[in-house]
């Protein structure tokens, strides 16, 4: 057991695939007791590219095998809910109804149960019934058409943010209801989408249309609205920098060797920097392939000029910033040996949160929770006989 945050609180995890899971290891990271619960012989992460991503999803976690088609598997279900805290599920949103696992059939036998919900779409709706994917998401969000080279056509982002940022939401709001819940003594039903937490992760862009009625468009590495914010190339590579404000572009024009530019009319505020980037990034070009990225950083951080490299993610790891982090955390797996797995970058000073268990396999912990439920060996042989549960 652990001396988490959340040690107090049990959590039954019924998600798949990714945006689920990433919102339950947030709750396992913070050492709450984490069930997940698996139909026998399925893996939990079907999606999952690679055995390395389990390690990565499934972290902090006891796993239980049982098949929720079968009326005894269910009323194994129902068996836990009724001690449980927090109920975790991204089905399709009828899916539940139809194994008779919804919120309002829970919340009938655990008043006090809080039961989050991702799906694709939203429960209801005209879409709420289609398969929703992080990359189907991110298109018709409008993310991939403010992402890449302007005039370039749509570009996915590199890592899967519909399915994270859902994740991360929906553990904000589970969060949030077990701190209500210490007023009310209820549990609530949380939800969120994929759709919904990128329509949330526009943030500026949206407001650029829901304000200004300006329809975004692609930037390329550029901000697309404050220059010079952006990639440019050195004698020995390429940097990014980021002139913000009028006192940074001052400072940055110095720095460059180019005082004049911040008394430039052409240049005299942001808007009018954004209006004629493109002359503005041909001035400073010539300026920055005088020297190396490493002269410029050390240089442009200097005066309070934000300037950084752009690293391969194996350099990433190796930068001394993030080696000082510790964002990696080494963790001794059952199947793999010794792995590192990305740490949560939350901290806390007391309580932090902890990579403590690697992922288990699917089912490894069935007898052991059922036992903790009341079963005897007799009734556990007699579900795994039946297929109820698994290994």
């Amino acid at each position: 057991m652990t001396d988490g945050p959340l040690s107090h609180i049990k959590v039954i995890d019924l998600a798949q695939a990714r945006a689920g899971p990433t919102c339950v290891r947030v709750l396992a990271d913070m050492g709450a007791d984490v069930i997940q619960v698996v139909r026998p012989g399925r893996n939990p992460s079907q999606t999952a590219l690679t055995n390395f991503d389990t390690e990565n999803l499934h972290r902090n976690k006891r796993s239980i095998a049982v098949d929720l088609h079968k009326d005894e598997g269910r009323d194994l279900l129902l068996r836990l809910v009724k001690t449980a805290d927090v109920l975790v599920e991204n089905y399709r949103p009828d899916v539940k109804h139809r194994l008779g696992i919804d919120f309002e059939t829970l919340s009938a036998i655990n008043e006090r149960l809080i039961y989050g919900s991702i799906s694709g779409f939203g429960q209801t709706g005209p879409y709420a019934g289609r398969p929703g994917v992080d990359q189907i998401v991110q298109g018709m969000s409008g993310l991939m058409t403010v992402t890449g080279p302007p005039g370039s056509g749509p570009w996915r982002v590199g890592i899967a943010v519909a399915d994270l940022a859902a994740g991360m939401f929906l553990a904000h709001g589970i969060l949030v209801a077990i701190i209500e819940r210490e007023r009310s003594g209820r549990g609530q039903w949380v939800t969120t989408s994929l759709l919904e937490s990128m329509i949330a992760m526009l943030d500026f862009q949206a407001a650029r249309w829901l304000i200004g009625k300006e329809v975004p468009g692609q930037a390329g590495n550029d901000h697309p609205t404050v220059f010079p914010t952006g990639v440019f190339d050195t004698s020995d590579g390429q940097i990014n920098i980021a002139a913000t404000s009028d006192r940074m572009f001052r400072d940055f024009t110095a720095a460059i060797g180019l005082p004049a530019l911040a008394d430039d009319g052409r240049f005299k505020d942001p808007r009018a920097r954004g209006r004629n980037r493109e002359p503005l990034r041909e001035l400073c070009q010539a300026k920055l392939v005088e020297r190396t990225s490493s002269e410029w950083i050390e240089e442009l951080n200097s005066v309070g000029v934000p300037c950084g490299p752009i690293l391969t993610i194996d350099k990433a790891f190796e930068d001394p910033q993030v080696s000082y982090l510790h964002m990696a955390q080494e963790i001794e797996s059952r199947h793999f040996g010794k792995l590192s797995l990305v740490r949560s970058p939350i901290g806390l000073s007391r309580t932090p949160p902890e990579v403590r268990e690697a992922a288990p396999r699917p089912g490894e912990h069935t007898a052991e929770v059922l036992r903790e439920q009341g079963l005897d060996a007799a009734e556990i042989a007699s579900l795994a006989a039946k297929g109820v549960i698994g290994a």
